[in-house]
């Protein structure tokens, strides 16, 4: 399944060289391949807001892609492209950009390569400390009073730890920033990494000259805290790990096919295909979509739907991939495996959801690609000015140069938006809302005005008996008796509520149905009836019913509700404790629409509402200056949910509905509708914040630097500090 979101779109590179290298890489890379696709790549290497601009606009710049969005919190980029794109031309592409990638299978995704990275960088950081700790106890000697030849030694013994310590522990930023330097760009890594030599050799030049002051140690402490703020990044993204990352561990990679002459067969999920026959043992996971044809178990949709209690499963029962059968062995028919499962596209869904732009996220890759050019001007004037204030003191003005280069990293730039997406995106899901877009987060924010649907969105479709109690038992045994024999919505309606209440059916003979009528037999020598008002004899009454009759003359109407979705009542209080004005839109008849309307406490609502109706209704409000959030079902609110600001149906809405909204609420509970418009006001809460921080923080230390009032260590503890504080408040939405 192709997922095409039209948000997140770039401008082409304006050089004419990006676009020359893409170009002359695409026609030299082969034959092309059918279907559209959409494809997933790993970047490990990536880290920064620089790495975002480049990175999206050598892939923008192919001839073929729609979309190209990188995700810093996974690491990854998400390509919408034509037919005849293939990962290969897109990782050739990036090469030349002097960045690595991989293609990912969305369906195997693990956490095993971020753990890798994770214990690579804290195996660095402990060399670091080691030796850091050491170097400190050899400078003890030096601050002492030590001098000459005893200085000298100590100089070189710090000399022989240092400098295999930085070559080791500075390899993740020598590596980014060679392979920024190769495609002839200044990435952020670049002037860390000057930083670094730069002290390194200050500090053996003054050794060799026998100077008295030597910078093993700050060099060795600046790699320490680089580390230190990258691995509490890494640590940061790990438990804000994105909820695409948690539903692709739902996905099983194997499963056992029955085989035409009944044996089994474990077959990779790749290898299955529409139709197989598929065995599913109790408390195995649904590895494929399918149809149940053989087999009676209960099963599990919690960790999909929010559904705390298990739903019966039988023959043509359907079921998802990421389900968990309980009791009982189940024969599937397969209808979808793999990339096609319902599990893996919700998967998609999130990915894309949270690899979207926003405005905010817009604002900060044009603000860090300005960075490398001003970072670089500003340390060269810094250098040249220290040069000449202080009568070519080199080792001076390379220091506050270098401090310079440090400071000025937009690290924390970087991870403002990604971070609060993801953590956002991941909260919102494990509350059983799946957002579609990325930037619905953004628009929950600004409404001011929800408008509910009523059948199949505040209520959940399915009539309730509602007056058993008023009608004489005998005449509920015997409509619970004829009910059992139809299937007509009404009639098992009422067959369930008398088994709750604990009445036996009558012993009704001569069941019979007529079609568009109703159910009829004999009781105790009578002729009985259920079903229409007319057909049997009744008057109608202006709400749902079904009528009985007994005999010629005596008549009972049962009378039925929609049942109430739960959370409904929750959802719309805490919407007005928020400041928003509710309404309820509904097709349906004014009676259960008042009813409703008066249990749930909506002052403004409207029946027999036509789809054109709520979608200018809609629009109506839009024209007035509001931010409408629409929550709707059925194939009629459809125009409205493309109309609004923002849009949400639930997952049991019409594939129509569920494609024109923004967010899909996975659960039955009506609660998280609430929630979903609290957290998105958090969510542009914490954006405006990290961008407030961000920005604090260039204004106090970039002078502090210039000045030379920041050596490079005391540098590397403010960027690393800034970036870890950015990371910390997204992380707050936990």
């Amino acid at each position: 399944m192709t997922v095409v979101d039209e948000i997140g779109h770039i401008p082409r590179a304006a050089c004419p060289a990006c676009n020359a290298a893409p170009a002359a890489i695409w026609a030299a890379s082969g034959p092309r391949p059918g279907p559209d696709a959409r494809i997933m790549l790993s970047l490990p290497l990536a880290h920064c807001a620089a790495c975002i601009s480049t990175v999206e606009a050598a892939l923008q710049a192919v001839p073929g892609v729609r979309t190209a969005r990188v995700n810093l919190t996974q690491k990854r980029a998400s390509i919408e492209a034509a037919a005849d794109v293939t990962p290969a031309q897109l990782i050739a592409v990036l090469a030349v950009q002097g960045h690595e990638a991989h293609e990912l299978d969305p369906g195997l995704l693990s956490t095993t390569e971020t753990d890798r990275q994770g214990h690579e960088l804290l195996m660095r950081l402990g060399v670091a400390f080691f030796a850091m700790m050491n170097i400190m106890l050899l400078s003890v000697a030096v601050w002492s009073g030590a001098s000459d030849a005893t200085r000298d030694l100590f100089h070189w013994i710090s000399a022989t730890i240092a400098l295999p310590t930085v070559i080791f522990a500075g390899q993740p930023f020598f590596r980014s920033a060679w392979a920024s330097l190769r495609a002839g760009r200044l990435g952020m890594d670049v002037p860390i990494s000057l930083a670094l030599i730069l002290a390194s050799t200050i500090s053996v030049f003054e050794t060799w000259m026998s100077g008295h002051h030597a910078y093993f140690d700050a060099a060795v402490m600046l790699a320490f805290f680089l580390l230190l703020g990258r691995y509490l990044d890494h640590r940061t993204r790990a438990i804000a790990r994105s909820a695409a990352e948690e539903l692709a561990a739902l996905e099983v990679p194997r499963a056992t096919v029955l085989l035409a002459d009944g044996h089994e067969e474990e077959r990779a999920i790749t290898a299955i295909t529409v139709g197989d026959t598929v065995l599913v043992r109790p408390g195995g996971r649904m590895p494929v979509d399918g149809v149940v044809i053989n087999g009676a178990s209960e099963v599990d949709r919690s960790l999909l739907t929010g559904e705390s209690l298990p739903v019966q499963a039988g023959i043509g029962t359907v079921v998802s991939a990421g389900e968990v059968n309980l009791t009982g062995p189940l024969t599937l028919r397969v209808t979808a495996a793999g990339k096609d499962s319902s599990l893996h596209r919700m998967a998609d869904l999130v990915a894309v959801a949270e690899g979207a732009k926003t405005r905010y996220t817009s604002l900060a890759d044009r603000a860090a690609s300005l960075y490398s050019p001003l970072v670089h001007l500003l340390s060269f004037s810094a250098f040249g000015y220290w040069m000449w204030a202080t009568a070519g003191d080199l080792r001076y003005a390379i220091n506050i140069s270098a401090a310079v280069l440090i400071i000025t990293c937009p690290c924390a730039l970087g991870l403002a938006v990604p971070a609060v997406i993801t953590s956002a995106s991941g909260r919102l899901f494990r509350k059983g809302l799946l957002i579609k877009h990325g930037t619905a987060l953004e628009r929950l924010a600004e409404v001011d005005r929800v408008i509910f649907d009523k059948t199949g969105t505040l209520t959940l479709g399915v009539p309730e008996v509602t007056d058993l109690a008023a009608h004489p038992v005998q005449a509920v045994a015997v409509a619970t008796a004829l009910a059992a024999g139809s299937s007509h919505p009404l009639a098992r309606a009422l067959s369930e509520g008398a088994r709750l209440a604990g009445v036996q059916p009558a012993p009704v003979t001569d069941i019979c149905e007529e079609p568009g009528q109703g159910i009829s037999g004999q009781w105790q020598g009578m002729s009985v009836r259920l079903g229409r008002a007319d057909w049997c004899g009744a008057t109608a009454l202006p709400v749902t019913a079904t009528y009985l009759r007994l005999g010629d003359t005596q008549t009972h109407a049962f009378a039925f509700t929609d049942r109430p979705r739960p959370g409904g009542l929750a959802a719309v209080q805490a919407l007005q404790a928020a400041g928003l004005q509710v309404e309820l839109l509904s097709g349906d008849t004014a009676a259960p629409v008042r009813d409703l309307a008066q249990r749930l406490g909506i002052t403004q609502w409207q029946a027999g509402v036509m789809p054109a109706e709520k979608a200018a209704r809609v629009a109506a409000l839009t024209a007035a200056g509001h931010k409408v959030l629409m929550v709707g079902d059925g194939l009629n609110d459809t125009a409205a949910l493309a109309a609004a600001h923002v849009s949400i149906s639930p997952a049991t809405a019409l594939d129509a509905a569920r494609v024109a909204s923004d967010i899909v609420l996975l659960g039955q509970d009506m609660a998280p509708v609430a929630d979903a418009v609290r957290i998105g006001r958090q969510s542009a809460r914490r954006m405006v914040e990290n961008f407030l921080i961000s920005g604090a923080y260039n204004i106090v230390a970039v002078p502090l630097a210039l000045i030379g009032l920041a050596t490079p260590l005391a540098a590397a503890l403010a960027m690393s500090l800034s970036s870890i504080t950015v990371s910390l408040n997204a992380m707050r939405l936990k």
